[in-house]
This record gives structure tokens, C-alpha cells and sequence, in this order.
């Protein structure tokens, strides 16, 4: 038994607690985004309350005509707990939007570490390494989703290609 190399993946629609920053380093507006979030889910919303974590936080990094650059806005977002998919709360921060997100299938790689600019470039370029170059997937918008807590080490991460069409 080898290694996984990718799994592919369909996602539900449904609501996504999103802030963008655009941030110097991607990593520094990864971070400030998820601070705000944070604070929505313990209690600055309009529930008044802690409403839970889920994973993966994710990242859309969209790239510069070029396809090797990161384009300076980054979006962080979270799924909103099941309870709240149908009346979500409202934000006490205007930087805080709820989306609705239509289901979407994609191409995930799991990597361990940090999730710099460097780090993530590298796991696109080896994830299209393995996949070959295809119109199916989408080349000017990637996701990375983190499951755990920035300060474990060798966190587990994703990169997700996103598909065309489920």
C-alpha cells in the first residue's frame, strides 16, 4: 500500500462565515481573518453566544494573470455549525459576511506544516504534477484548508483544486 496521493471530494452548499484581507503576507491576512472569526464564534453575533467550531477553516487564494503569484485578498471562512445552516447569525463585524456556497467538488491533497506563501505554492505545483494539466479543474483559484490549531506542529493542511463541473 502506497501513499495517498489525492482524494477527490463533494462538498453541500451552505452557509460560510467569510472575512478577506489583503494583508502583505498571505499568511499574515490568514491570520488576521481568523481572528475576527474567532470572535463571531464566541459571542459577537447576534445569537449572543459561542456557536463551535468546525473544520477545516478554509483559504481561497485566487492568482495574478501570471499563475504563480497570490493575488493579495485572500478569503477565510469557516462552515457554520449545522444548528445555524438555516438562520445564521448575524455579525457584529462589518469585515464578517455570511455566504451561501454552492456544493463543489474538489481535488485534495493533504500536506503537514505551515501554510506560507512558499509552503502552499510548492503543494500546487506538486498536486499538478501528479494530476497533469487539465481544463477541469480550476488554475486561477485554489483552496487550503487547515484542521488544526496553527501552533501544532506538523498541522495538517490541504490543498484543494477545485472542479469545473460536480
Amino acid at each position: 500500500m502506497g501513499e495517498i496521493l489525492y482524494e477527490e471530494r463533494l462538498y453541500p452548499a451552505g452557509n460560510w462565515a467569510c472575512v478577506t484581507r489583503g494583508e502583505d503576507l498571505y499568511e499574515q491576512s490568514i491570520s488576521m481573518a481568523f481572528m475576527k472569526l474567532m470572535r463571531f464564534i464566541c459571542k459577537e453575533n447576534s445569537a449572543g453566544r459561542h456557536l463551535g467550531m468546525t473544520v477545516p477553516v478554509i483559504s481561497n487564494i485566487h492568482m495574478k494573470d501570471d499563475g504563480i503569484t497570490f493575488k493579495k485578498n485572500v478569503l477565510t471562512a469557516f462552515f457554520l455549525p449545522a444548528e445555524f445552516q438555516t438562520n445564521p447569525p448575524r455579525p457584529s463585524d462589518p469585515d464578517i459576511t455570511i455566504i451561501h456556497r454552492e456544493p463543489m467538488r474538489v481535488v485534495a491533497r493533504t500536506f503537514l506544516g505551515t501554510t506560507t506563501e512558499e509552503t502552499v505554492t510548492h503543494q500546487i505545483n506538486l498536486l499538478w504534477e501528479i494530476l497533469g494539466i487539465t481544463d477541469e479543474l480550476h488554475r486561477d483559484e485554489y483552496m487550503v484548508a487547515v484542521y488544526e490549531n496553527p501552533g501544532v506542529p506538523r498541522r495538517r493542511n490541504e490543498i484543494w483544486f477545485i472542479r469545473r463541473n460536480l
